[in-house]
């Protein structure tokens, strides 16, 4: 790869919102479709959803607020 995406291969959590979305569509092969986008804003949003609250306790509550900012920019963008 030369498009600058081999440096996100390697990690292990994201660095930044480039880093979170090969994440996404390349290595967990998900399309950010609004559909799915919406789901994960809506539930991700809500911090008393039960997956939400899961999501938090093995990653911590700023973790969510960062993929939960980086569901709204690509809500912003699809």
């Amino acid at each position: 790869m030369n498009d600058g995406t081999e440096r996100y291969e390697k990690e292990f959590f994201p660095s930044n919102y480039a880093g979170w979305r090969y994440c996404i569509e390349v290595k967990c092969s998900q399309a950010l479709t609004p559909e799915f986008v919406k789901a994960r804003i809506t539930i991700l949003g809500d911090s008393q959803h039960e997956e939400s609250r899961r999501f938090a306790s093995l990653y911590s509550h700023p973790w969510r607020e960062q993929v939960l900012a980086w569901f709204q920019r690509a809500a912003a963008e699809v």
